[in-house]
């Protein structure tokens, strides 16, 4: 299966722009927003399940899997929307005692690390606020960045959280996915971009605070 990288952005792109629009064509109501995002994260993750099972076929399978949890252990930034999207769904879902917990780990990773510039971050390891147990508290409502970030060998997941600063030690991501969610989420930006809405990005810590 040969895929051309530059139809494959300029489709997803396409797909965010038009899910904005419609956000736009509600004047940017909530619920609006909230369903538009919903359906392009459903889009994002049934393009990767795709490719998942053509990499199985191909002797190449993607490792990641629940309980794997090293990259969630490294910075995590997304866009102002999807951080709407999170913590509405953090309200909607968890009670008092397990928003409050989440907070403190958020201002425990913001202690820790808020004082770093961007290029040094990449070098910080320190639990996501929302991991738990090895997995993610709110899975279904994660940002773009946490989808689309898939290693096709955990050992270089491993090694990168043990030895940040080795500079031969990176995961072995794999680049499609990476390209796709990030040319859905430019689309669907630009597109509200046209009804004055800007965005901004956030590392999930700063917003869950």
């Amino acid at each position: 299966m040969e895929i051309n990288q530059k139809n494959l952005e300029s489709a997803f792109y396409s797909d965010g722009y038009q899910l904005g629009m419609q956000v736009c064509a509600a004047n940017l109501a909530p619920e609006a927003m909230n369903s538009a995002i919903s359906e392009m994260y459903n889009s994002i993750d049934s393009f990767i399940e795709t490719l998942s099972e053509f990499a199985q076929k191909q002797n190449q399978p993607v490792h990641c899997a629940k309980g794997c949890e090293w990259c969630c252990h490294q910075p995590v930034f997304a866009l102002s929307f999807e951080m709407d999207f999170l913590t509405r769904y953090i309200e909607n879902n968890f009670d008092v005692e397990t928003k409050s917990r989440i907070k403190l780990q958020a201002e425990n990773k913001v202690k820790a690390f808020g004082f770093l510039r961007e290029a040094e971050l990449l070098n910080a390891k320190f639990p996501c606020p929302l991991l738990e147990d090895g997995a993610c508290m709110a899975y279904s409502a994660r940002p773009m960045a946490c989808r689309i970030y898939l290693s096709s060998e955990v050992k270089s997941c491993l090694r990168f959280f043990r030895e940040p600063g080795d500079i031969d030690s990176i995961p072995a991501l794999l680049n499609l996915p990476l390209r796709a969610g990030k040319m859905m989420n430019e689309g669907f930006k630009a597109a509200l971009k046209s009804s004055g809405y800007e965005t901004k990005e956030y590392r999930i810590e700063e917003k869950l605070v």
